[in-house]
């Protein structure tokens, strides 16, 4: 009875049912624990990290689909938690701990008990954060422009002359460290040294991780027999699992740091970007299953142009404040531009209706 009112495995109700039924938990919980103030702080939460997360979706759904359902369920369970519990919560703290040379477990209490002081010091890591977390994403924005296989071009002016460049496969990664240099020198301050390791380290996890999934990718093409391959896809997957891992932390880094401008209380900012995280991932299996990249052939480059204004808001606020409001927004214009020029294109494309007549 339950899977015939879900219905299909495309079924907006099986898609979205975990998320609600999460969302509905956590919000009673809170209501329950900490009184409506603080249930209004994880609503509001909750509500910027899904508006400001669309084109995380979007990306999550390029590569999730190239994976085996069985990792693309780990993505969905085990990936959850990691994105809840690792990402929102416990990675900050251990990036306080490195930064501050305090232990985890006194950053733990400072962000239980008096988390004034662990916001300061998160604040005092957000150079090294906001410089892993940028070139990671610049990275892929940069490979994105330059992909010499991809046939489809939205900004053709921009976009025609860089796929051209991108016949050479080491262009991506100088040109990333030329603008790390660049970024150290401009917006580096008094943190110059640990900008450019940490940035360093954002470039050599993500060529790490895409050299592991094109080398599981060319065994599984290579190995002709069934248990062989079926080995070899297994692992590619877990490599994109990881890399889709890598990438949520990349997009979560700015929301942590910007959720302390509504409120210091680490287990409501946690709470918040959770319910937001676990309907981002809802929004990503959304995309696969409706086949939304499809059909609208422009959204996977908005979602890239998106990332790529990610990654220069981080990279900016080095040294300047900037609100998150304004990072997702830029996005979520982004965004919408991409799927009208889609819609436009599939108006403009559109087969003629066969002109029946009654006789």
């Amino acid at each position: 009875m339950v899977k015939h009112f879900l219905g299909n495995k495309s079924s907006l109700r099986r898609i979205y049912a975990f998320s609600f039924l999460a969302t509905v938990a956590t919000f009673a919980t809170v209501g329950w624990m900490a009184g409506p103030t603080a249930l209004l702080t994880v609503l509001v939460l909750s509500a910027l990290e899904i508006t400001f997360s669309f084109d995380n979706a979007v990306v999550n759904a390029k590569v999730l689909q190239k994976m085996p359902r069985f990792w693309q369920q780990m993505f969905m369970t085990v990936g959850i938690l990691i994105a809840v519990f690792g990402m929102r919560l416990i990675l900050p703290i251990v990036l306080v701990a490195a930064v501050a040379g305090l232990g985890i477990g006194n950053v733990l209490t400072l962000a239980l008990t008096q988390p004034d002081i662990y916001a300061h010091h998160l604040d005092q890591a957000h150079p090294l954060i906001a410089s892993f977390g940028g070139m990671f994403l610049l990275m892929i924005f940069i490979e994105f422009l330059l992909d010499y296989g991809r046939t489809v071009h939205w900004l053709r002016i921009l976009e025609r002359p860089l796929v051209k460049i991108g016949r050479i496969r080491q262009v991506a990664p100088l040109m990333v460290l030329i603008i790390l240099v660049v970024v150290c020198e401009v917006l580096g301050g008094a943190h110059k040294f640990e900008v450019l390791v940490a940035g360093v380290l954002g470039i050599v996890t993500y060529l790490a991780i895409r050299s592991l999934a094109e080398l599981f990718e060319y065994q599984q093409q290579k190995n002709m027999q069934r248990a062989e391959t079926r080995r070899a896809i297994m692992q590619a997957g877990f490599v994109n699992f990881l890399y889709l891992e890598v990438l949520d932390a990349s997009f979560s880094f700015d929301g942590v740091i910007g959720a302390f401008a509504i409120t210091n209380m680490v287990l409501l900012i946690a709470a918040g970007l959770g319910v937001g995280a676990v309907w981002v991932r809802s929004m990503t299996i959304h995309i696969v299953r409706r086949q939304t990249l499809v059909k609208y052939r422009y959204l996977d480059h908005g979602a890239h142009y998106a990332i790529g204004a990610l990654a220069a808001m981080l990279l900016l606020g080095i040294r300047f404040e900037i609100p998150e409001a304004v990072t997702g927004s830029i996005g979520i214009v982004i965004i919408g531009w991409a799927l009208l020029s889609s819609w436009l294109y599939n108006r403009k494309h559109e087969p003629p209706k066969a002109n029946h007549r009654t006789i």
